[in-house]
């Protein structure tokens, strides 16, 4: 099914004509008068009546001719349109699904708790009535069933920074989903204008394991930060000290100073000074 125009005319001029005929059908019915055109006109008239129509903006209505797709009306107003003729109204506005939190498992196997909002509208009328049953029931499913996949498609969390994540490229997975998601629902005549996550968790039961796994992998990483600093901090006071003649330094000395620089500078509590009063040795 592909949708068209039905035929129409205005409203506003079909309820003029509609009067009229009307008038001259009564006029023709009085005595002396032609009965039989009379009686015609009234029953054109009456046929008539059914077809007159009223559209809402951002709505269309689907007309419908003993069952045969007779065509769609889109514009807004008052219309005269084919009599005897069923017309079903479809709104064109643009909405939005919120899906349900759903548990489902990340391409590690991780049980991970995922939602989303789709925003979407109606772009072919035809397609959305009679192609599928209830596009609106088709758009829930096929979000969920999209959601899923694409949920199993990519890790929670990347700890190596190596490829995309559910929780780090947010972005890419609402592209992915948006583009999934239009490739399911086109069907429906239904045009998908955005798709976001908005709930991602860990499911409870390991909730507290992966917590402690992002936290031991956040200090491997600051502690690698203290200590390329570090490396650096001690480099700069050796080279300064040596350019500058304040101490002549050998082997021994510099590998004591610094371990005495890194354990100070590393270390997660305050150093405690010894003051040396003698020899080095």
């Amino acid at each position: 099914m592909k949708e068209r125009n039905a035929w129409k005319v205005n409203g506003y001029l079909g309820v003029l004509l509609i009067a009229a005929l009307y008038v001259l059908g009564f006029i023709l019915l009085l005595p002396g008068s032609a009965p039989i055109p009379g009686v015609a006109l009234l029953i054109i008239a009456s046929l008539f009546i059914s077809s007159v129509t009223v559209v809402q903006p951002n709505q269309a209505q689907v007309v419908t001719f003993f069952g045969s797709y007779a065509g769609t009306i889109r514009e807004s107003g008052l219309w005269l349109t084919v009599p005897f003729s069923l017309r079903k109204k479809l709104s064109m506005r643009v909405r939005n699904f919120n899906s349900t939190k759903l548990k489902v498992n990340d391409i590690e196997g991780n049980p991970i708790e995922i939602a989303a909002v789709v925003v979407f509208r109606v772009v072919d009328s035809a397609k959305a009535s009679f192609d599928v049953d209830n596009y609106e029931q088709f758009v829930e499913i096929q979000s969920e069933t999209a959601l899923r996949h694409v949920a199993n498609k990519y890790p929670y969390d990347s700890f190596d920074e190596a490829g995309y994540s559910l929780r780090g490229n947010s972005d890419e997975v609402a592209f992915e989903l948006s583009r999934e998601l239009q490739d399911r629902l086109s069907v429906a005549g239904v045009e998908v204008l955005e798709a976001r996550l908005t709930h991602l968790a860990y499911s409870t039961e390991i909730a507290s394991a992966m917590l402690q796994r992002q936290q031991a992998a956040a200090i491997i990483a600051a502690r690698g930060k203290i200590v390329e600093g570090a490396v650096g901090m001690v480099q700069l006071a050796i080279a300064q000290l040596q350019r500058e003649g304040v101490i002549e330094l050998d082997e021994e000395r510099k590998a004591a100073m610094i371990n005495n620089l890194l354990v100070a500078i590393v270390s997660d509590r305050s150093a405690n000074p010894v003051i040396n009063t003698g020899s080095l040795y």
